[in-house]
């Protein structure tokens, strides 16, 4: 593992897929929570340890805790959340988003960790996309007619 990173990039923005996962959660509470980004551009913030519990406990009645802990998982699993908790000033923040504690060297290491991992996975099935557009384009390009059969050897 390489040493932990040293220079901050500073707020990691949200994407509209960030935005996307964000309001799946707080579809499913009676209350929206104030950690969780509202709009692209909005800063993604590390929850604190044991947020799940305070967040669970504004459930909406018709949802249960198994989906809630699903959205929450696509949400804190993901390349931009790690990103944000790899950062050398990344904090710790509670169900509000006010910044409780900076997370630990472990902690950030881990994110990095992770963080390198799922960009990894995603350039590979990337390039894996493009692999298999190109092998469909092979030999002249063309595609058979309709009513013809191509034999490919």
């Amino acid at each position: 593992m390489r040493k932990t990173w040293s220079v901050s990039r500073g707020p990691i923005a949200a994407t509209p897929a960030d935005v996307e996962k964000a309001s799946a959660i707080n579809a499913m509470l009676c209350e929206p929570i104030g950690i969780l980004p509202k709009a692209p551009g909005d800063p993604i913030r590390p929850f604190s340890l044991g947020l799940f519990n305070h967040i669970k406990t504004r459930l909406k009645p018709e949802f249960g805790v198994s989906a809630l802990r699903r959205a929450t998982a696509f949400y804190i699993f993901s390349k931009r959340y790690y990103f944000a908790s790899a950062q050398p000033d990344s904090m710790r923040h509670d169900i509000d988003g006010k910044p409780v504690a900076p997370l630990t060297a472990a902690d950030r290491a881990a994110a990095q960790k992770s963080f390198i991992e799922v960009k990894r996975r995603l350039e590979e099935r990337r390039d894996g996309a493009v692999g298999r557009t190109r092998a469909k384009e092979d030999g002249d390009g063309q595609r058979p007619k309709a009513g013809e059969r191509a034999l490919r050897l």
